[in-house]
């Protein structure tokens, strides 16, 4: 892949579309699901993980960089935990 360039902005546009997408879809049957969001291409990938879209991006010959979220999560992967 190539050197990413993300910024903040990035990262709130991502969260502004998938908001937009949820809106307009019911991901009921996609909860536990990964999915990948484009801020650039608005384009959203769905897998069972960040990197099974990684590969079906490799696929189709797309190097781009995405924002991963888990379906029916605030979060993709969460650290921590209790003690």
């Amino acid at each position: 892949m190539t050197v990413s360039t993300w910024c903040e902005a990035d990262t709130s546009r991502a969260l502004v579309i998938w908001n937009q997408y949820q809106q307009q879809h019911d991901v009921a049957s996609l909860i536990g699901q990964t999915a990948g969001i484009d801020p650039v291409t608005e384009r959203i990938w769905f897998g069972s993980s960040a990197k099974e879209i990684w590969r079906q991006m490799e696929t189709q010959g797309i190097d781009a960089p995405l924002y991963f979220i888990r379906v029916g999560s605030q979060h993709y992967v969460r650290k921590g935990g209790h003690r």
